[in-house]
């Protein structure tokens, strides 16, 4: 039967779905939403864990009675073992994740060190080679700091914090800035070097390599396991669209 879901006057049939998604822009969401069911599938709960996480969320949402409970369901539209699955799914999803990505968070930091890794600099700009160079050596020569430079010459957003920016990753300035940086001791302070319309002078301040601690690692679980998620979305979009009959012409 091809008629699946009656909406007030609606008639919506299984083929049509995908189209209404697409079009609502909850395909993605849908797809992703099926992905993790597929994966999470042999994942169990012990009861004590499925226990705490049920009772956590009904007093977060304060769910606290029976009744309280009841009524929610009905607004809901949904039934007690509906309830917990939705409550207990998002606990399965951690559990997959890190059966799936934890044990390759090392390797993975070995191959992302370079981008993870922070610095603190400043930054000066200006239109002025003239000027740049000027300020270049009052730097240099201390007879002004740089912050002084940077608030009152610098013609970026820059000045308003005497040209102190980050801590930013490696890859996030200019990637001639981040070049310059990342083979920088601090303290350096470069000669005015040419960027787009600008002459800049740049100083590294602070390198703050990346550690793997449990913060890190938590970041490249959730990063590896969003990589995977989107390519898995990709595949299966990329195959529902080629399975797709084409719309037949006009007579």
């Amino acid at each position: 039967m091809s008629e699946v879901l009656q909406v007030g006057n609606k008639t919506i049939k299984s083929g049509e779905i995908p189209i209404l998604l697409k079009q609502y822009g909850l395909w993605t969401q849908f797809v992703r939403g099926v992905i993790i069911d597929e994966a999470i599938a042999d994942i169990s709960l012990s009861e004590e864990e499925s226990r705490r996480a049920v009772e956590e969320w009904r007093l977060q949402n304060k769910l606290t009675s029976l009744e309280d409970r009841d009524a929610w369901l009905q607004s809901q539209g949904l039934t007690i073992d509906q309830m917990e699955e939705m409550i207990l799914r998002p606990l399965r999803v951690e559990k997959l994740k890190q059966a799936k990505w934890h044990p390759k968070a090392d390797l993975y930091f070995i191959e992302r060190k370079q981008s993870l890794d922070q610095v603190v600099y400043s930054l000066l700009r200006t239109q002025d080679q003239g000027l740049a160079w000027e300020l270049y050596y009052r730097i240099q020569q201390g007879e002004m700091s740089f912050a002084e430079c940077a608030r009152q010459y610098s013609k970026g957003p820059e000045s308003q914090t005497g040209g102190l920016l980050g801590p930013v990753a490696l890859t996030q300035p200019h990637p001639q800035i981040g070049k310059m940086l990342s083979v920088s001791q601090p303290g350096k302070l470069w000669r005015p070097q040419a960027l787009a319309e600008w002459f800049i002078i740049i100083r590294l301040e602070k390198y703050l390599p990346a550690k793997l601690d449990d913060a890190m690692r938590r970041r490249l679980v959730d990063e590896m396991h969003e990589t995977w998620l989107q390519e898995q979305v990709q595949l299966v979009s990329k195959s529902q669209s080629v399975e797709s009959p084409a719309p037949s012409k006009p007579l």
